[in-house]
Parts: structure tokens; sequence; C-alpha cells
């Protein structure tokens, strides 16, 4: 979408969002909080002397395209701030009002306002020229929420009510199909059918437990990201869940998490911190003996536990844990080196995510820094200039069509971050490649040069997957449940058509077992068509059906997940034919 038309949608949706709030207002005598528009929509937080509950909804539609209707005009009106303050005072609009008097304090000495007929607020714009300008049919009201204040706890929580818009009723309808079928694919609810984690209350939300089939799914992905990067030079390492607050104080990491950090003391007087990162703990390895400028680049892997104290009100499902278990790798290389190691990861991440067909569907971020706020990292100017520039050259060498984003950039450096769109169309940044000079230099790392100088290498940090649990939240919503057949955690579902069967069934169930094949089998005493319609919705990628003629032959009756018909084939065909799909990754 052009920036142009970016603008015009996000001017529609802010108005709409003050139409909500004159709507409120005239309905339940609601004052307002704060009203932006968002991606896909808009929200606005007020404060009623009722709860809204979601039958409230419709009427506040209605009352909306009313206002649509009456074609009010939008006017913009300025105010000394004073006077703005105490007209919003007079209006007991005392959210905005004290947003003002925050204003004030900040040097502001004008305040701007929007009116439509008898509505008005402090807002800084854009809006639609009149209400009139809505399609009517191009939004909806969504969801209901609790918002603090400012977000902060500390003070009163109000109302908020979101909704989403668009250009016209195709696009909110087409819109609205997709958060219909995303909720069907809600990591959520299929992981519970699928029975892949839980979580439970005596062990804390924000803690997930990961039943047998959700931990084959995180083995296989361990194991294959561990196959690839051992390709690429990279060596296992293991460090402990907790540090010293000094570690994190050197790396710079204490500082920034200051919010989020668990701490662990005992009784006999130790004080830990639980780690937020890996990183600090890896450069400990290097630092551990004396490295010379032949020994680089040095590769370390490793796939642990993080823990970061998120917000409760944040938290939920696999997307936002509190235990985190991290992919996470680094590379100690030289400054000539860096481009190769850069490379190097980048082929690691097309190789990855190849296997899980996402590769090609996604774009590429070179996030740099926010070069008006250059006081929120850490570092030498000369350093990112360099870091900045190298990657520039490695995005345009491997034509990655990279997109500059200011702001972007890591606490310690600038980054390549890669953009993937689920089958939903849904955007995530999962890999990352991020170059640091300052985290060395903050350790004292140092390698012996050919001249027998001491220099300070340059730590690249990359994450392939991310986190198990968030990728494995993206992979279940991607796959609706139906992973490829080298993730499921049953690959075959065998049925037995009867008791007599069952022994066969056995048989034939450790024969695929010692060729690693995963299998199951429905023994149960009901009847094959209900067997076959509970396995359907278990989703493995083949069912097989073991009556007389499978029992008395080489022959296999085997039904394909997603196809109506079944189809004979041979048992050593099959076998081959389902290790083939392991073994390629298809």
């Amino acid at each position: 979408m052009s920036k142009q038309k970016n603008q015009q949608l996000e001017t529609l949706r802010h108005s709409l969002s003050h139409i909500m709030m004159q709507a409120l207002e005239r309905l339940y005598n609601a004052i307002p909080g704060v009203g932006p528009a968002i991606e896909n929509g808009f929200y606005h937080d007020f404060d009623c002397g009722r709860q809204i509950i979601e039958s409230d909804l419709l009427r506040i539609e209605e009352e909306m395209k009313k206002i649509i209707k009456e074609n009010l005009a939008i006017k913009k009106e300025e105010m000394k701030i004073d006077k703005g303050i105490e007209f919003l005072k007079n209006k007991n609009y005392k959210y905005t009002a004290e947003m003002a008097e925050d204003l004030k304090i900040e040097g502001e000495t004008k305040i701007s306002f929007y009116k439509q007929g008898d509505f008005i607020n402090m807002c800084k714009g854009y809006h639609l020229a009149s209400t009139g300008k809505i399609n009517s049919n191009s939004f909806k009201l969504t969801k209901l929420a609790g918002a603090y204040w400012k977000g902060d706890e500390k003070n009163k929580m109000i109302q908020r009510i979101y909704g989403v818009a668009f250009n016209d009723k195709k696009e909110l309808k087409k819109y609205l199909k997709m958060i219909e079928e995303a909720e069907k694919r809600d990591h959520r609810k299929i992981g519970k059918e699928l029975d892949l984690f839980c979580f439970s209350d005596l062990v804390g939300s924000g803690l997930p437990l990961f039943a047998p089939k959700g931990v084959i799914i995180i083995d296989e992905l361990k194991k294959h990201i561990e196959t690839v990067c051992r390709n690429y030079g990279f060596e296992k390492v293991m460090t402990p869940h907790l540090a010293k607050i000094d570690l994190y104080e050197i790396s710079g990491h204490a500082k920034k998490f200051s919010d989020e950090l668990f701490h662990v003391s005992s009784q006999g007087g130790h004080k830990f911190v639980m780690k937020p990162v890996q990183c600090p703990h890896q450069t400990q390895i290097y630092a551990s003996k004396i490295r010379s400028y032949r020994d680089l680049p040095i590769r370390y892997m490793e796939s642990e536990k993080q823990y970061r104290a998120e917000k409760s009100g944040e938290v939920g499902g696999l997307n936002r844990v509190y235990a985190i278990t991290v992919e996470d790798g680094h590379s100690f290389c030289r400054v000539d080196q860096i481009k190769d190691e850069v490379k190097c990861m980048i082929n690691i991440i097309k190789d990855f995510y190849e296997a899980l067909g996402l590769w090609k569907n996604h774009w590429v971020s070179l996030s740099v820094r926010d070069y008006s706020h250059l006081e929120k990292y850490i570092g030498e100017t000369k350093d990112w200039n360099k870091c900045e520039k190298i990657l520039e050259e490695i995005a345009e060498e491997m034509n990655l069509d990279a997109k500059k984003i200011e702001g972007e950039a890591a606490l310690y450096g600038p980054k390549l971050d890669f953009m993937f769109k689920d089958s939903l169309g849904k955007e995530i940044q999962i890999p990352t490649v991020q170059l640091d000079f300052a985290t060395p230099k903050s350790f004292n790392l140092k390698y012996t040069d050919e001249t027998g100088k001491e220099m300070p290498p340059v730590m690249v940090h990359r994450a392939i997957l991310g986190s198990y649990e968030r990728l494995l939240a993206l992979l279940i919503e991607h796959y609706a449940g139906a992973f490829p057949v080298w993730l499921s955690p049953t690959q075959v579902k065998i049925i037995s058509v009867s008791e007599s069967h069952i022994e066969y069934c056995r048989k034939l169930a450790q024969e695929f077992k010692e060729k690693n094949i995963r299998i199951e089998i429905d023994e149960a005493n009901e009847t094959v068509g209900n067997k076959i319609r509970k396995a359907t919705q278990e989703k493995p990628p083949y069912i097989l059906v073991i009556g007389d003629n499978e029992m008395n032959s080489d022959r296999l009756n085997v039904r394909d997940r997603g196809q109506r018909e079944s189809r004979e084939i041979s048992k050593q065909n099959f076998i081959e034919e389902v290790l083939d799909k392991i073994n390629q990754k298809k």
C-alpha cells in the first residue's frame, strides 16, 4: 500500500475513533480517554457510569452510523494551553485535562481540538473533513477490554472498545473472514485439541507445560536447527540459568531489562538473577582462554531457557511467556571476517525456513539507529557507522532487497531482521542477525593478531528460530495443526478393523518404529467409521486401515490427510515414501 493510501486509511480510522467516542457520550454520558488509529482499525478508552457489555456494541455501531449520516463538519480549533485545560475541566474531561497538563509541563503553549457537532475533544489530528465522508459499511466494533489509564497499573482501570475499519465493505468482509479463520487456527485452541501443551494454576500462568506430542515437535525443530548450524561450523555450548547481576550490568542488560529481571536469593546469602539473555554467558566461555587470530571465527550455539518478568496482563498462550526457550548463537570474529559470518547466518536462515515452507514469503529489514536519539545506544559512533555500512553492502550483494528502518537497531548494534508472513498473511519477525562491536569491548574480550597486538573481536548475534514457544505458536496456526510429515507428532495412525487385526497392527507398528517412523494404533472397540473420524481430527499425515486384505498381503490401504479417497500401496513403497518426506523435509 502506498504511503498516501496508508495516511488516508489512518485518517479514516482516527475519525472513526472520535465518532465512536461521540456515540458513547450521547448514549452513556461517557468521559473520553485516548482514541488512536491502530493497525487494521482504532480504539477509544473511556470512563462510564455503567459497564459496557458485548450486546451494547450493536447499539453503539448504530449510533455511529447515525452520526455519519448527519454529515457533521469536522473542524480544528486551537486554544492557549491554560484556556484549553480550563475548558476540558469544565466539561469534566478529566483524562484529557490531565494529558493537557502534562503537555504544559513539557513546555507546550497551545493545544488543538477537533469538533464535530456537539462533540469536541483535544486531539493532534488528522481527521476527515466531515463524518459523512465515511462509508457506514466499512467498519465494525469487535471487542471490549479494560485499560489502565496511561497504561499504569497504579491508575484507575477504565474501559476500551476496539473497532476495525477499511476503505470499503469488501475489504472489511475480507478482513473479518481472515479473523474468523485465525480464531479457528488459534494455537491455544489447537494445542489443547492435539494435546501439545497445557497450563496449570499451580505452576503459574506464562509457564507452559509441554506434553509428549508438543515435545516431539520442539525436539524435531531443535535437531534440524542444530544440524543446519553444525554444517556451517557452529558448536553447541551450555550455560547456567543464573548469574550474578554484575554480568548484566557490564553487558547493559540490567539497565535495559531492569523491570523484567527475576531475582533469586537463598538463606545462604546467594544472590542471582535469572538470565534474561544468553549472550553475556557466552562471552565468558570465549574469555576463558587466550585466543589467537588463527582461532577466529569461534561460533557458539545454544538452545536454553531465558526468563523475563513480563507484565501479567501481557502474558498469553505461547507468544508471551515468562520462561522462553531461545535458540541463540554467536560468532566471535575479526573485522575482515564479518561479511562471511553474516552471509553464513543468512544461509542458515534460508536452509531452516525452506524446510518450513516459509522462505520467499518474507522481506528483510535493515534495522539501524534512531539518528535523532543516539543516546539510546551503547558503543562508539565509528563502530556503528562501520557496522551499518557492512550490513548495507551484504544486503546488496545477497539481493535481499532490504528496507532501511530507522530506530529498530538493537541496543549494541544494527541488524538484519527477517519478516515472515504466515498462511493468513500475518507478519512475524523471528530470524535476526546483529553486529556488535560494543559487548566484546565491555567485557574486555581480546584476541592476538598476526603482529602480536591484542584486539577486540566483533560479536555477531544470530537467532534463527527465535524462541521455540513462539515458533510453535506460529507453526500451529500456519499449518492449522496439520504439520508436515517430519514435524508431525504422529506420522502414521493405524486403525484396526476388528479385534482379530490388532496383533498384526502391533507387528506392523513395530516395523515402522524400527525405521524411526512415529506411529499410533487405535485398538478401541468401535466402528471403523468412528475411528477414522477421530483420527482425522488428530491430523496425522497418514491413516492406515488394517483389515483382512491388508493382513493377508503386503498391500496397505492409505488415507492421505485432506484426501477423500484412500489408495493402495505396497508396504515397502509406503515406508520409503514416508522416510523420503521425513529426510527431505518435504
